[in-house]
């Protein structure tokens, strides 16, 4: 794993997106097309903002979504579809997208989004890390065994008071408790990981995710086993770190 330590967010958000973007074209000129995938919330506001801007054939670009809340609709303002779709998708416009439906039937969804998955080589996962320590939406403890793409998860409290605190929700009890995830496994196939992190609030999780145990109990602490992985720190994530 690669640490990053950048002043402040905005400075975070362009390096990583200059990794990712560095990534993403090599494969593309290896291939001829490359396959991503997209995480959402607060910590990739940044990093999406500047990958937009790269100079990159989107069009041999195959994106999938990384998790949606169950029962949501596109319209809702924490719909994670919709905040791939202003913030990504309308802008760049990638060859395919692969989006989560999160008001479909939830195991035919994992289903459906694992069939499209399994036949495909991702190159760069972009992922970020919950105050909880989740990987996606696999909170503690997560499942490092199973072997599907996606999978139905309950959302603890810790990670449903996260989404009210960073202003999705007016309510905790407006915070669904169940959501459609890709699998840590899923995401560990990657070819690469980028991990991006900011603020204050994400120190402990940081902290835990790279000087602690590798545990299903910190979900994030399992990319330490992975390859390829840039984690892009600002000096309030990475505060805690010794």
């Amino acid at each position: 794993m690669e640490i990053v330590i950048s002043e402040n967010k905005q400075a975070l958000g362009i390096l990583a997106a200059e990794k990712g973007a560095e990534l993403i074209r090599k494969a593309i000129a290896l291939q001829g097309k490359a396959t991503i995938i997209l995480a959402t919330g607060a910590s990739q506001f940044e990093m999406l903002a500047e990958l937009v801007k790269k100079d990159i054939n989107w069009s041999l670009v195959t994106v999938f979504h990384l998790d949606e809340y169950i029962g949501i609709p596109e319209s809702h303002p924490a719909s994670f579809r919709r905040y791939l779709k202003e913030r990504f998708a309308d802008i760049v416009q990638p060859g395919k997208f692969i989006y989560i439906n999160g008001e479909a039937e939830p195991e035919e969804e994992c289903e459906r989004l694992g069939k499209l998955i399994s036949g495909e080589v991702v190159d760069v996962a972009f992922v970020g890390i919950g105050e909880n320590g989740h990987l996606a939406f696999n909170d503690p403890p997560a499942d490092f065994e199973t072997r599907r793409p996606y999978l139905v998860v309950s959302l603890d409290e810790n990670c449903r008071r996260q989404q009210l605190g960073e202003g999705w929700f007016s309510a905790l009890n407006d915070v669904p408790e169940k959501a459609i995830s890709m699998s840590i496994h899923q995401i560990m196939k990657s070819k690469a990981i980028i991990c991006t992190v900011p603020d204050q609030r994400k120190a402990e999780a940081v902290k835990n995710t790279v000087e602690g145990p590798v545990t299903p109990a910190v979900p994030a602490s399992v990319l330490r086993q992975h390859k390829q992985v840039w984690l892009f720190l600002d000096k309030n994530s990475a505060m805690l770190l010794s």
